[in-house]
């Protein structure tokens, strides 16, 4: 089992750049994949990005990829998103995820399929 809580979150102008992390305390980090997902008011869950447990692979949705990236500390058991060129639309509360079946970073990306989430951080881009 897992616990995982994301920190990192704030308020940042259109254009600037911000980094969220999310901490796992447990056991077998390192065979976890892990994704991020975000969620805006009124709005579904949608999937942002995935790495694969090793780190090896990474896969984004269309509307992050070129400016998000995704990469995990298996030492620190922690997975980071680091977000650049953000756009008043990337506004949401953004959450990790672990999932345990060994998927590719592209087979991740539904809500559903992750076995634990954390609390979410909220990430505020103002225009």
């Amino acid at each position: 089992q897992l616990q995982l809580v994301e920190s990192g979150g704030g308020l940042v102008q259109a254009g600037g750049s911000l980094r969220v992390s999310c901490q796992a305390s447990g056991r077998n980090f390192n065979r976890y994949t892990m994704g991020w997902f975000r969620q805006a008011p009124g709005k579904d869950r949608e999937f942002v990005a995935a790495i694969a447990w090793s780190g090896g692979t990474t896969y984004y949705s269309d509307s992050v990829k070129g400016r998000f990236t995704v990469f995990r500390s298996n030492e620190m058991n922690t997975v980071y998103l680091q977000m650049n060129s953000l756009k008043p639309e990337d506004t949401a509360v953004y959450y990790c995820a672990a999932d345990y079946l060994p998927r590719t970073a592209a087979q991740a990306t539904v809500a559903n399929d992750y076995d634990y989430w954390g609390q979410g951080t909220q990430v505020t881009v103002s225009s």
